[in-house]
């Protein structure tokens, strides 16, 4: 790897860390200022660096700034109105009292298949925000065993884009490789379940109360008392977006050009189902007799709430973008796949650096298979377990490039240090945990 592009990358990072740990600028500027810093170190030139800025500030906001904002607004209406709380009854009744972190891990890997991981977390996370109120558990615990959940599937099963672009390009057979990114996924449940057992409650006391509110001491450890609306009326502003989303996913696969395919297209577009949930929840969810300014109220407090975090993540985007332009995440894919490694090990390696130096696991996913494609192949390496590799050496280190890391910490309430031992030791955690697992399905597959 070039010297320069070296420097690019460790000094962009380390300007970032530096502004947001240590300086009175928060991470909307350091995210900006270290997007700058890698581009002039890398040798890009002005005119482009600025464009690749914007580029990558709009790109990640028009795919996901609409969502976060309508999202919130939807998590608000279910908040005030008492919705969140009738589904919080009801999740704990399913899984059992004492097990609500099992209970929204396995819910985030459910609807991370179909749901992009910043989506499913912005739609479920006043869930267990209302968890963690009624029944006294850290807050930080259930919103990382929710997004822990979100992302081993966002990962390792299509149809997300980066595991079926990768069974594309190592020309895997995709019902084989959803059978088997289901079947990895499975023992990594427990592993998010642990971390967030150990790791959130150290985290809870730097909770940062502007983000999130203090738990009500007298309400902790009661049984709530029965919610204003049914789980079901409540449910239904959460579930219709998500079948939406997951009816276009279906249809696009199954019935591509016909008239069903093209309606689900529309609707099951993320900010278009979403609102139609806020429209529905505005409508249904609030108590009889609650009147229009008191609902505008709500929203207006959540788009509020929602500013910082759209930028803060459209940012993130920012910097991933010129990570990728000025050519440091190729040039680390093409160092690392001189080294010898065992050939099944290889995509793993360079989805685990593209990751590190640009942020977004789609991209690490995908150039790694495009770049280790020809050596498994030509060392005869299962096609299935060369997708399982890059996909999972996508997981590693989640930071400040990638924007589920924002959406994840500052819906949870934390920033600096803390933000990082949450999401980035999770993501971190997983990579390690996936390292024993592909050398079982090597020992199987090949």
């Amino acid at each position: 790897m070039e010297l320069q592009l070296l420097a690019a990358l460790a000094l962009g990072v380390a300007a970032v860390v530096a502004l947001i740990l240590w300086s009175r600028l928060d991470a909307f500027v350091g995210l900006l200022a270290g997007a700058l810093v890698t581009g002039v170190v890398a040798g890009v030139p002005v005119t482009e660096l600025i464009d690749h800025i914007s580029t990558g500030f709009g790109s990640t906001l028009g795919g996901i700034g609409v969502v976060i904002a309508l999202g919130v607004m939807i998590g608000k209406i279910l908040e005030e109105s008492g919705g969140a709380d009738a589904l919080a009854k009801l999740f704990v009744r399913m899984a059992g009292k004492g097990r609500e972190d099992v209970a929204m891990t396995a819910t985030g890997a459910v609807v991370s298949v179909p749901v992009f991981c910043d989506s499913g977390f912005v739609i479920l996370h006043p869930l267990a925000r209302s968890l963690a109120r009624r029944y006294g558990r850290p807050i930080v615990t259930l919103c990382l065993a929710l997004a822990g959940g979100l992302a081993i599937t966002h990962h390792m099963v299509p149809p997300t884009p980066g595991p079926l672009a990768a069974a594309g390009l190592f020309g895997a057979d995709l019902g084989s490789v959803i059978l088997a990114g289901l079947l990895f996924v499975i023992p990594l449940i427990p592993v998010v379940v642990a971390y967030a057992r150990i790791v959130g409650p150290r985290l809870e006391s730097q909770l940062d109360p502007a983000l999130v509110g203090d738990a009500d001491e007298d309400e902790i450890g009661k049984e709530p008392a029965d919610p204003r609306i049914g789980a079901f009326r409540a449910s239904i502003p959460l579930l219709l977006p998500l079948l939406l989303i997951v009816g276009n996913t279906v249809t696009g696969a199954a019935m591509e050009g016909s008239a069903v395919a093209t309606v689900f297209a529309f609707l099951g577009e993320p900010a278009i189902a979403l609102l139609i949930g806020l429209a529905i929840a505005v409508y249904l969810l609030p108590p009889r007799g609650t009147d229009r300014k008191t609902v505008l109220g709500w929203l207006t407090a959540a788009a509020a709430s929602a500013g910082m975090i759209v930028f803060i993540t459209g940012a993130g985007g920012a910097f991933g973008e010129v990570l990728r332009q000025s050519g440091v995440g190729d040039a680390l894919a093409d160092a690392v796949s001189g080294w010898p490694v065992p050939m099944f090990l290889m995509p793993f390696l360079i989805a685990s650096f593209v990751r590190v130096a640009q942020g977004s696991g789609t991209v690490a996913i995908i150039t790694a298979a495009t770049l280790s494609a020809p050596i498994v192949e030509a060392a005869g390496v299962n096609p299935t377990l060369a997708v399982l590799s890059a996909c999972a050496g996508s997981m590693v280190f989640s930071y400040f490039s990638d924007s589920f890391f924002w959406v994840v910490t500052r819906f949870t309430g934390l920033s600096g240090v803390a933000a990082m031992k949450m999401w980035s030791g999770m993501t971190t955690t997983l990579w390690l945990a996936s390292l024993p697992l592909l050398g079982v399905a090597a020992l199987i597959l090949n």
